[in-house]
């Protein structure tokens, strides 16, 4: 039995909003992802409030997440929608 189907697994990375670190704690991911980051997430963004005339910048965190993906694929030598060419 040779086998056909040889699916790739990729992995799609992914960060939530930059928000206010002390209110990242609550951050979930997107339904299908998985929390990479623990508490309030990474220090690395910065979030913008307007106030009337001006826009404040302000440090914030945000999480990473990923997302297993399995994508289709043939093995060498086969190919078309069920692998069976040779």
């Amino acid at each position: 039995q040779v086998k056909k189907q040889c699916d790739q697994k990729l992995l799609i990375r992914m960060k939530t909003k930059c928000v206010p670190c002390s209110l990242n704690l609550e951050t979930q991911c997107p339904a299908g992802y998985t929390k990479i980051t623990n508490g309030t997430g990474t220090p690395d963004c910065r979030y913008y409030l307007e106030i009337k005339t001006h826009t404040l910048s302000f440090p914030g965190c945000r999480h990473r997440c990923v997302k297993e993906f399995e994508q289709p694929e043939c093995c060498q030598g086969h190919w078309g929608p069920d692998c069976i060419g040779k």
